[in-house]
C-alpha cells in the first residue's frame, strides 16, 4: 500500500502558502489529495469547480497529487478513499489550537492521523479571507496568491 495524505480545505481562494503545503506534502507522501470542501451552507467566493480549476492549474507541475471535492465528514471521506492521513498546513498558534481539536476528533472516530506543517515564514501571515480583503481594498496581492488567482479575484471581487 502506497503512502497517500488528503489535504482538506474550502482554498476560497487557493493562495500561495496552500500551494507550498501541497508540494511539501508531494515530495514526503507517494500521493496527495486536495479535497475542497463543498459546503452548501457556507457562501463562497468561488463556486467548487472553480476552486478546483484553480487548485489543479495551480498544481499542474505536481504529478502525485488529485484534485477532487468532498462533503460531510472528512473521516468518511478518508475511508471512502483508504487514506488514513490528513496534512495540514500551520500558521500560527490561532490555527494550532483549533487543528489540534480536529486532529483529535477525526481519531477519536475514525483513526485518522493528522501531520502538521509549519507554514513557510513568507507565507504565516496569508489567509484566503485577507487576500480577499486586500483585493476588495484594490490593493496587490503579489506574492501571496498566483498572478492566475488575483486576476480571478480583481474580477470577481471587482
Amino acid at each position: 500500500m502506497s503512502a497517500a495524505v488528503v489535504c482538506p480545505g474550502s482554498f476560497d481562494p487557493v493562495t500561495c502558502g496552500h500551494v507550498d503545503v501541497f508540494a511539501r506534502a508531494a515530495a514526503r507522501f507517494d500521493h496527495v489529495v486536495v479535497a475542497v470542501l463543498e459546503n452548501p451552507q457556507k457562501q463562497s467566493t468561488f463556486s467548487i469547480e472553480e476552486r478546483m480549476a484553480l487548485i489543479e492549474a495551480e498544481t499542474a507541475g505536481i504529478d502525485n497529487l488529485e484534485v477532487t471535492r468532498f462533503s460531510g465528514l472528512l473521516v468518511d471521506f478518508c475511508d471512502e478513499r483508504g487514506v488514513h492521513v490528513v496534512c495540514k498546513g500551520l500558521r500560527a498558534v490561532q490555527d494550532f489550537e483549533y487543528e489540534v481539536q480536529m486532529a483529535q476528533m477525526n481519531r477519536h472516530i475514525g483513526g485518522v492521523e493528522t501531520v502538521f506543517l509549519p507554514s513557510s515564514p513568507e507565507h504565516a501571515f496569508v489567509s484566503s479571507s485577507l487576500v480577499k480583503e486586500v483585493v476588495r481594498g484594490g490593493r496587490s496581492v503579489d506574492g501571496l496568491v498566483s498572478e492566475r488567482v488575483a486576476e480571478a479575484l480583481r474580477r470577481r471581487l471587482g
